[in-house]
């Protein structure tokens, strides 16, 4: 699969170039148009508007627009170190990769609870998604910087990452990240969007 952006970084459409026979998993209120003959069926994990997208034998294409004004970004995944990312990120993904919120590098963020972040694995393009344009912290060995949860997108496994409350005596989500920063150290690149998701809403 190859990823061409186009209308970034304020309305970001992504179109999908697949080859024969090649499919990937997306949003299907996401479609703004495809080549004919691309065949669209209901994802059988049953998530929610998830759909698997499937060219025919000679190839084909889909253009994915997400439903809020922002950027798109292709998250190239190398097959070795996998990428925790934002649960409302993930634009489009391919077979070859895979998601779960439940992983265990999680735990000391999150306990057992289900948290704002999911992590990805494996080899392709994950098509990431936010709103406003993304910005990237490249943090040298040692550097560090305290996030708001809400403006994550992603970061690298093996980055050194803290979750802490901005005030111990106020509210506080995990499935959201209210009331919570992130506290990250270098060395690393953490991937950020400009304009809360909230405030697209």
């Amino acid at each position: 699969m190859e990823v061409h952006t186009r209308h970034t970084p304020s309305f970001g459409v992504a179109r999908l170039a697949l080859a024969g026979g090649e499919a990937v998993r997306a949003d299907r209120n996401a479609l703004l148009a495809c080549s004919f003959g691309v065949t669209i069926t209901t994802d059988g994990r049953g998530k929610g508007s998830l759909a698997v997208f499937t060219a025919p034998a000679d190839g084909g294409w889909i253009d994915l627009a997400p439903d809020t004004a922002g950027d798109v970004y292709p998250l190239e995944l190398d097959g070795q170190r996998g990428w925790c990312v934002a649960r409302d990120a993930v634009l489009a993904e391919p077979p070859g990769v895979r998601r779960n919120p439940q992983w265990p590098g999680f735990a000391p963020l999150f306990g057992s609870d289900a948290g704002f972040l999911e992590y990805c694995s494996g080899m392709g393009t994950l098509v990431l998604t936010c709103a406003g344009p993304i910005d990237a912290f490249e943090l040298g060995h040692g550097e560090l910087i305290s996030m708001n949860p809400a403006y994550l997108l992603a970061y690298p496994e093996g980055m050194q990452c803290r979750l802490r409350a901005i005030d111990p005596a106020g509210h506080q989500s995990l499935r959201t990240g209210e009331g919570l920063l992130l506290d990250f150290a270098g060395p690393g690149t953490v991937l950020s969007r400009a304009r809360s998701p909230r405030a697209s809403v």
